[in-house]
């Protein structure tokens, strides 16, 4: 793992320590896989941590924001969202299928008992932070 420079705002911090406690460890959680990732790219560099829509979000140089959050109106449900534009979220069903729970074209849905595909997630996240130098490539590369 190489280093990659972490730009990371106070009110990230903030807003994780809001999160109820049951789903704080499961955001975090993701919040590591997307930090993990970003050092396993070797063309991500840095990687900006801040909040978009009062949600964790993340973005590489040459990435497409990755945002996650967890929402009270569903309160056993968290979700990795991409930019629904893009073809992140198309690409991930048809690489994984029904691996994953979808919430149209903008997020990939956890229930608070799911079991993470990890290595398939990271795939994922690691398509998001390098978006725009994989966008014109079948199936994002993969």
């Amino acid at each position: 793992m190489k280093n990659v420079t972490i730009k990371s705002h106070e009110a990230v911090k903030d807003k994780f320590e809001k999160y109820p406690r049951k789903v704080k460890a499961k955001m975090k959680y993701l919040r590591k896989l997307v930090l993990e990732t970003a050092t396993e790219l070797e063309d991500v560099k840095a990687i900006e941590e801040t909040l978009k829509w009062g949600e964790p979000s993340y973005i590489a140089k040459k990435g497409s924001t990755l945002r996650m959050d967890w929402k009270e109106k569903n309160p056993d449900q968290y979700a990795m969202y991409f930019k629904c534009t893009s073809k992140l979220v198309p690409t991930i069903k048809e690489l994984y299928g029904d691996l994953f729970n979808y919430e149209k074209n903008r997020a990939i849905v956890f229930e608070l008992d799911d079991k993470i595909p990890i290595k398939e997630l990271k795939n994922c996240i690691a398509m998001a932070l390098q978006y725009h130098s994989l966008k014109n490539l079948p199936k994002l590369g993969n």
